[in-house]
């Protein structure tokens, strides 16, 4: 892990690797996406339930632009499109807050990733820094089914499995089994959930304290911090060209935490 960047190091270190700044997510996915959430496609919802609440695209647009930095001009059709590196640092502080909590409460975390190739070693650093913490990283029930494939943890991160290969998935079928499986086992919930994707929004949606990161195309975990459900949504691309363009972001979000040493 590297040393830990000053929030202006940070910040210059997101625009260069494009983890913020000028994303390479194209503005006509994100708004195709904020579109399909606004129409009720529970695909972009990641076990959420918004009701009828957000089914003006403007208004999803509104709340990416104030908690991610994209564009506010609903006539921005096409092209490049933006996260704020500052809102990516302010985010990466409030994460940081219930890290230090869990830790010095001992509390029981789930670390989970539906972006394996990009943000699996975040999680996993994550989880090695609170446990040397003294806090406890929930380990999940073995034999857990859902989406024809197979859930389970690798270096104490769950993550779904099929066909020997670690999926990208936005599903919340398989934090709902991993919830249910411990319900079944008479294990106890986690008192918080670090995610991603529907991992992080079916957590959330049930109750679980969740912290989560979120790319610009994911409006669903932003609108649920918009409306309390969700803890804190990190805006960030969630897979840059090379994994460890993360660490430093690791590096600052363990420091701020408490974790570091």
């Amino acid at each position: 892990m590297p040393i830990p960047p000053s929030p202006a190091e940070l910040i210059d270190h997101l625009v260069r690797t494009r983890i913020a700044g000028n994303v390479a997510t194209p503005r006509e996915n994100n708004l195709d996406h904020y579109r399909k959430l606004a129409q009720g496609d529970r695909h972009y919802w990641f076990g959420l339930e918004f009701g009828d609440r957000w089914t003006d695209e403007q208004d999803v647009l509104a709340v990416m632009a104030e908690r991610c930095g994209v564009n506010d001009d609903l006539e921005h059709r096409m092209g490049q499109d933006t996260i704020d590196p500052r809102l990516t640092v302010a985010a990466l502080e409030r994460m940081a807050a219930f890290l230090r909590k869990a830790a010095e409460g001992r509390q029981r975390v789930l670390f989970a990733t539906g972006h394996p190739g990009g943000l699996l070693d975040v999680h996993r650093a994550t989880a090695a820094a609170l446990r040397a913490a003294g806090g406890e990283i929930v380990a999940i029930p073995s034999g857990l089914r859902a989406d024809e494939g197979s859930v389970y943890q690798v270096a104490d991160v769950a993550v779904f499995e099929r066909g020997a290969t670690l999926w990208h998935t936005h599903s919340p079928a398989p934090m709902a089994a991993i919830l249910d499986g411990l319900r079944q086992a008479g294990r106890p919930l986690p008192d918080l959930v670090v995610a991603d994707h529907g991992w992080a929004g079916c957590a959330a949606q049930q109750g679980i304290d969740a912290v989560g990161f979120a790319d610009c195309n994911d409006p669903a975990l932003f609108l649920a911090e918009a409306e309390g459900t969700l803890q804190v949504a990190v805006p960030l691309d969630d897979h840059v060209a090379d994994p460890r363009f993360y660490e430093p972001m690791t590096a600052y979000l363990l420091a701020t935490a408490g974790l570091a040493g």
